[in-house]
């Protein structure tokens, strides 16, 4: 298993693709092995992809990219401009609540940090905020939607950990929430102190207020409509994500903005995306069998409760893990590979697995916004064109304001648990 490790790692190195290198990777195990058939990589790449546990995954991507086709995205970046466009700086309030919103409807942190670098970047500069501050504010925004049901990292670590989807997005709310407001605490910092000014003028009239929400609420309402469905078993994580693309179209139809072409197009990115996360985690299952096999999942149980005899010590020591893995490995490969083996590990050391799954995948989602493999990152720098250099200096606050969410959310796990308690 250490040559198989050492090649994908080499792989890596070379600048291969990530998804070949770990599929060399595993291939470089089965050759290891003798008493393994060499058919046996391809039944696991093509039994992989036949999870039904997994088809969630495609139908929220296909119900993301409809709903930002259909008008949903517009209304909402309304709803947000009318709650904290009357704050001190306005413009970047509103990428955080927008974010909060947004959550419920791409379910992934690159696609949001993009869309709205393209889409207020522009502005926020016009405004006089640096292209630097604006692609760090909206690289690190993005994270909220990784919390946010139905968040992609989220339904991975829940369909390979066997873990209750339905809880994880319950449990996902709150540190949604609490990062937003930690945002929010830190942009008005910063506004003060380099004098942003507002983006209105004066605060909404209740009116105006209550006529963005009634444009918006049937995309604000998705998150509770998808806890609700699955509190009450009208469906299960598998089916939810089909009536979420009805549900889209239905959104759609409500606003007037279903057309044929913005159905194709959404249906077209679906497919590159979807493609992607399918490939990774028919790649991964050759070198997760290896891991199985070697049963590293229980040397490394028996390694941590060696070591911290204390679960929450443990639990420590694998978040820094994941922290530092995170600088050089994609936020998905890590869910992918390390569930696996990590979920065995949090069960032998009796932690819940809600919470360490929200921990878990929100740690591995920060390596999106840090050197040298970080995806948000380079996405949001290339749009505002800034240098990774500026937007280091410029996304230090934010880094830490993640830190310290992450912080509390180890330190009282109720923040987690409170909701799947309550509903589930």
């Amino acid at each position: 298993m250490l040559l198989s490790l050492g090649v994908f790692i080499l792989l890596l190195v070379l600048g291969m693709p990530v998804v070949f290198a770990i599929a060399i990777g595993g291939l470089v195990f089965f050759l290891q092995q003798p008493t393994l058939p060499l058919t046996m990589p391809v039944q696991l790449l093509l039994s992989e992809t036949q999870n039904f546990s997994l088809l969630a995954i495609p139908t929220f991507i296909l119900a993301g990219n409809l709903m930002n086709e259909l008008g949903v995205t517009r209304r909402l970046l309304q709803v947000a401009r009318v709650l904290t466009g009357h704050l001190r700086g306005g413009l970047a309030q509103v990428s955080v609540v927008l974010s909060l919103l947004m959550g419920g409807v791409s379910g992934s942190a690159i696609a949001d940090a993009t869309m709205q670098a393209r889409v207020l970047g522009p502005e926020m500069v016009r405004r006089g905020y640096s292209a630097a501050f604006v692609a760090a504010l909206q690289g690190f925004s993005g994270l909220i939607v990784v919390a946010i049901p139905p968040s992609i990292g989220l339904i991975l670590y829940g369909s390979i950990g066997q873990v209750s989807i339905g809880q994880l997005f319950a449990g996902g709310i709150g540190v949604g929430l609490l990062l937003a407001f930690t945002y929010m605490v830190v942009v008005a910092l910063l506004a003060r102190a380099r004098g942003y000014q507002p983006e209105l003028t004066e605060r909404p009239s209740a009116r105006e207020t209550l006529a963005a929400l009634w444009g918006g609420l049937w995309a604000v309402l998705f998150p509770v409509l998808l806890l609700f469905s699955l509190r009450t078993g009208v469906f299960v994580p598998s089916e939810v994500g089909a009536a979420a693309v009805v549900y889209a179209l239905l959104v759609g139809a409500i606003y007037r903005e279903l057309r044929w072409e913005r159905v194709v197009r959404a249906f077209r990115n679906s497919v590159a995306d979807i493609g992607m996360v399918a490939f990774l985690i028919a790649a991964s299952a050759l070198i997760g069998y290896g891991m199985k096999w070697e049963m590293i999942p229980q040397s490394l149980s028996q390694f941590l409760v060696g070591v911290a005899e204390d679960p929450r010590i443990a639990l420590a020591l694998i978040l820094i893990g994941l922290l530092l893995l995170g600088t050089i490995l994609d936020s998905t490969v890590m869910i992918i590979l390390l569930t696996p083996i990590l979920v065995p590990t949090a069960k032998a050391l009796g932690l819940d697995l809600v919470h360490f799954g929200v921990l878990m995948v929100m740690t591995s989602a920060l390596g999106l916004l840090t050197p040298p493999v970080g995806l948000s990152m380079y996405s949001v720098c290339s749009v505002m064109r800034c240098s990774v250099g500026e937007y280091l200096r410029e996304g230090w606050p934010f880094f830490l304001a993640v830190c310290w969410v992450l912080l509390l959310v180890y330190l009282f796990p109720g923040i987690v648990s409170f909701l799947p308690r309550l509903l589930f």
